[in-house]
């Protein structure tokens, strides 16, 4: 089975990618592949240059292409999560694989500020109205080749809302785990 997170910033898809993995699901995030060129080319992996890169390589290869790159390492019969899902596109090409399910991460705004000040990241948002600013930039775009968190989100398969503390998503993860595998098993 492989579960594509998408969700907003700050949202919990790290968090409920790490617990997927303590489940025994491998990790990998199409924002790797976005990395990797950077490093390439010599730039630091910043929020703004990830979204900037991001861009360009679907620009050059299509609004699929991080799935693209990423789908080939998924080997079959393997449970992996799949982070960093932010333009229909992918969405699309990871669809290829039969076992693909869809999660968006879901919380309250002022909650995920809350988070992404307390995690303090480079690159993150220093005020609510830098946060709003980046956050109305990645939610939809006239470019295909953009982030469209909008759009990606309408085509989860499961939301899962994440406005509690951690034991109570691990409680939601738990639940929901079983009722996913059935969704892919039929």
């Amino acid at each position: 089975m492989i579960v594509g997170l998408t969700g907003r910033n700050a949202s919990g898809k790290g968090t409920v990618a790490a617990w997927l993995e303590s489940q025994g699901f491998g990790y990998t995030s199409l924002s790797d592949a976005i990395r990797i060129y950077l490093t390439e080319n010599g730039k630091e992996t910043s929020r703004d240059n990830l979204i900037a890169a991001g861009t360009a390589l679907r620009q050059e290869g299509g609004p699929g292409v991080l799935a693209e790159r990423t789908l080939p390492r998924i080997a079959p019969g393997v449970d992996f999560v799949v982070d960093s899902i932010r333009n229909p596109a992918e969405v699309a090409v990871l669809r290829r694989r039969p076992d693909f399910l869809l999660l968006e991460v879901a919380a309250d705004e002022a909650m995920r500020y809350q988070r992404l000040a307390l995690r303090s990241r480079a690159g993150d948002a220093q005020s609510f109205e830098e946060f709003r600013r980046q956050e109305a930039a990645e939610l939809a775009s006239g470019d295909p080749s953009a982030q469209q968190l909008l759009a990606t989100a309408a085509l989860a398969d499961v939301v899962v809302q994440n406005d509690g503390d951690l034991q109570a998503l691990h409680g939601a993860l738990t639940l929901l785990l079983p009722m996913l595998r059935k969704r892919v098993a039929r």
